[in-house]
């Protein structure tokens, strides 16, 4: 007896992943550093149930060191971000003494971030991917959400890079603000008359951040074995969950 066909009418959204990569029987870590431009499937295939704590420790020394090559670049963004919320600050009544003294914790913490943020915030947007994954039907482990996250953030690395270059032939003068070496539409705005909220979306909409948005999405289709459809729109999500922190800065500015 032969078994019933089904029609191939399904859309897009509640097709299944049609094909998953196979698990290579041997790749270090640096395979998975390269393979995650090229084929970032394969790297979330093979890690999905690995450590993530080694790639993570990685991207972490990475990200702090490229920050610290790229303080006098930095600097005057956050300068120039300090002064903007300052100026608010000494209509409200605030001394120059409380002024400087607020530049100075910004500086240090900027410091400490630099090492002390990325892996908070890999393990945070883990921990966002896996519960939103679960509204797509995503049958990944939280250990995946986090592995997929530490690798999405790779991106990241290649944009401190490009902040370097960029460096070399931007005028000093027109840094102005944290969308001054962005590859987005927050570059296009003036942060001193735009609304604080068009630059919380527009920030957002940015080269490196969609490509982060992308590797997401892949990552979710191969560790939480669902379409890429549904993986899109989880991802989409995610990428809207990020505009909410500087959008509650916005709306309370």
């Amino acid at each position: 007896m032969t078994q019933p066909t089904t029609s191939g009418s399904g859309t897009e959204l509640d097709t299944p992943l049609a094909t998953q990569p196979k698990k290579p029987e041997k790749a270090s870590l640096l395979d998975d550093f390269m393979d995650i431009f090229y084929t970032p499937s394969s790297v979330f295939a093979r890690r999905a149930n690995g450590d993530f704590w080694i790639p993570m420790l990685i991207v972490t020394v990475l990200l702090g060191a490229i920050f610290m090559a790229n303080r006098d670049l930095l600097d005057p963004i956050m300068e120039a971000e300090v002064a903007r919320a300052t100026a608010k600050s000494a209509s409200q009544g605030a001394t120059a003494e409380q002024i400087a003294a607020g530049r100075k914790v910004v500086g240090m913490l900027a410091s400490i971030s630099a090492f002390v943020g990325p892996p908070i915030g890999m393990i945070i947007l883990g921990l966002i991917i896996w519960i939103v994954g679960k509204f797509f039907d995503a049958k990944q482990t939280l250990n995946a959400a986090i592995v997929v996250a530490t690798f999405s953030s790779v991106p990241h690395i290649v944009e401190g890079i490009a902040t370097r270059i960029q460096g070399l032939f931007i005028d000093p003068a027109s840094i102005n603000s944290r969308y001054s070496f962005s590859l987005g539409l927050g570059r296009l705005l003036d942060p001193d008359t735009a609304s604080p909220v068009l630059l919380a979306f527009a920030g957002r909409v940015e080269l490196f951040t969609l490509w982060v948005t992308v590797l997401i999405a892949i990552g979710i289709a191969v560790t939480g074995k669902v379409s890429r459809g549904r993986a899109a729109i989880a991802a989409a999500v995610v990428w809207l969950i990020g505009v909410l922190p500087s959008l509650a800065a916005a709306l309370r500015a």
